[in-house]
């Protein structure tokens, strides 16, 4: 006859587990109801709190924490602003906005997004407009940067500036320092013949024929919000009309 019981545990194994469960909620510091989602809620809020106590400290634009704030090194950078050479030990991990901003306080160049998808932060590295939010000060060593603030010859505004003026091509402002850059750098790609995906012929190296869905197109990775593109467009079309150059 089959023993019925070869599966159960043994008597002794049984007493000790119950002893267990018994000592258990014996003890005062163990709570009998505490579940596995209170259990790990309790833990993250003692975790957080442990590292949330660390002091910070503010470096520039960085916020690091108390103790590693040299962990990395700061690094020596030597570049163009403006046309005014620049030297400045900075932490490497500064974006080439903060750099501008909090460093330098070049504030004309503004943070919107901070991930490169509104323009807000555009200016000329070598002649080529680049969305400073998403690139590290470090790497444009020995580079010249130009931003809104050196666009006018003292007193004179850049022809963009005053079209922008002229045809209302902003409202509350915040977007219109890198709308700016953004145009400058565009009436240089079409001088140069360099296609959008826009052109009709791309084989041709001449100046583009610069068509307001040119503009738009070429314009389209700087966002306002307040609804003044018609105006940004009017803006530009009349800079590339009043620099000589082939009418849309």
């Amino acid at each position: 006859m089959e023993d019925n019981n070869k599966f159960s545990s043994p008597p002794n194994e049984r007493s000790e587990s119950s002893d267990q469960r018994i000592r258990a909620t014996d003890n005062p510091r163990i709570n009998p109801n505490l579940t596995r989602r209170g259990f790990v809620a309790t833990v993250g809020v003692i975790t957080g709190g442990a590292y949330l106590s660390k002091p910070l400290r503010s470096t520039g634009a960085t916020l690091v924490e108390a103790g590693h704030e040299t962990s990395t090194g700061a690094v020596s950078l030597n570049l163009k602003i403006n046309g005014q050479p620049r030297s400045l030990a900075i932490d490497p991990r500064v974006t080439l906005l903060d750099f501008l901003r909090e460093h330098l306080d070049l504030t004309g160049t503004k943070k919107g997004c901070d991930h490169g998808q509104c323009g807000a932060c555009t200016v000329l590295a070598n002649g080529r407009r680049i969305n400073s939010c998403l690139s590290l000060a470090v790497v444009h060593d020995g580079d010249q940067i130009v931003t809104v603030e050196g666009l006018a010859n003292g007193n004179e505004l850049h022809p963009v500036q005053a079209a922008f003026i002229e045809h209302d091509g902003f409202q509350c402002g915040y977007c219109t320092s890198g709308q700016i850059c953004s145009a400058v750098a565009l009436l240089a790609e079409q001088k140069r013949g360099d296609a959008s995906v826009v052109t009709e012929d791309l084989n041709s190296t001449a100046p583009v024929e610069l068509t307001n869905d040119e503009i738009r197109e070429r314009m389209s990775g700087n966002i306002c919000r307040c609804g003044a593109s018609p105006g940004i467009v009017a803006a530009v079309q009349d800079a590339h009309q009043k620099s000589g150059r082939t009418k849309a």
